[in-house]
């Protein structure tokens, strides 16, 4: 069997593209999608018909939640960027998917963790605001009672993979769509990975052993870039033409 991860693509209708099409060389069988599909000023239409017209499995991410839970005066600056290109198609398509899933009874599937599509799994913030990998502790416990051999995540937007006890392999395959931010809240903090690529995994099983591959995929990140300049949203441009988080 072998699979393709994706998650947090933000509406980077080219860069998923680029990602889709990487991803038909190695021939998968399905593709799990993590959530967090359309939030951001670029093109989130575009992005979720391409989701719906796909035959992957998408779960629901926190900013996929929003757009479904809140009013447009209550959500953010994001999530009203892309819920103004929407119509009533999309967003049905937004309120029916789950938290999370269960995939061939072996991987299991959520946006944050398996108590809150906000929560960052792998990660905790520093005194400076970076993001650097959290305790053993912290991360095992969010994994109390998921008992199966894989358990994806992502949210955090940084790939990477953590082995847990009794052998669960616990993975974030990145960010398809948007390698650098920063947010205010719930305290400030960035994230930043140092590439513009597009990222995803491939995961493979090979006799009864999951082997998990990290992929960056190169598009065409200065048009998007652009789109975020023409839209206002400044703070996005530097993460996506260089991966890196520039403070505005």
């Amino acid at each position: 069997m072998k699979l393709a991860i994706i998650a947090d693509i933000h509406g980077n209708a080219l860069a998923l593209e680029a990602v889709l099409a990487d991803i038909k060389r190695h021939q998968v069988d399905d593709i799990l999608n993590l959530g967090d599909h359309l939030s951001g000023p670029l093109e989130a239409k575009r992005t979720a018909d391409i989701l719906i017209n796909s035959h992957m499995i998408s779960i629901s991410g926190n900013h996929d939640r929003t757009m479904v839970d809140l009013t447009f005066d209550e959500m953010g600056k994001s999530d009203q960027a892309a819920y103004r290109q929407l119509d009533a198609t999309h967003v049905n398509w937004l309120r029916e998917l789950k938290d999370t899933h269960l995939y061939n009874d072996e991987i299991f599937m959520c946006h944050g963790s398996p108590k809150s599509n906000l929560d960052m799994w792998m990660e905790q913030i520093m005194p400076n605001g970076a993001f650097a990998l959290a305790s053993q502790n912290q991360i095992e416990n969010y994994a109390i009672g998921i008992n199966h051999p894989i358990i994806l995540c992502g949210h955090t937007h940084i790939p990477r993979i953590v082995r847990l006890s009794g052998g669960r392999i616990l993975i974030n395959p990145g960010s398809v769509g948007f390698p650098a931010f920063g947010e205010k809240e719930p305290v400030d903090f960035y994230m930043q990975n140092g590439i513009p690529d597009a990222c995803y995994v491939i995961l493979e099983k090979i006799s009864n052993q999951w082997m998990p591959s990290f992929h960056y995929v190169p598009y065409d990140s200065l048009a998007a870039a652009e789109m975020a300049k023409i839209a206002g949203f400044d703070d996005w441009v530097s993460g996506l033409t260089t991966g890196w988080y520039q403070k505005h």
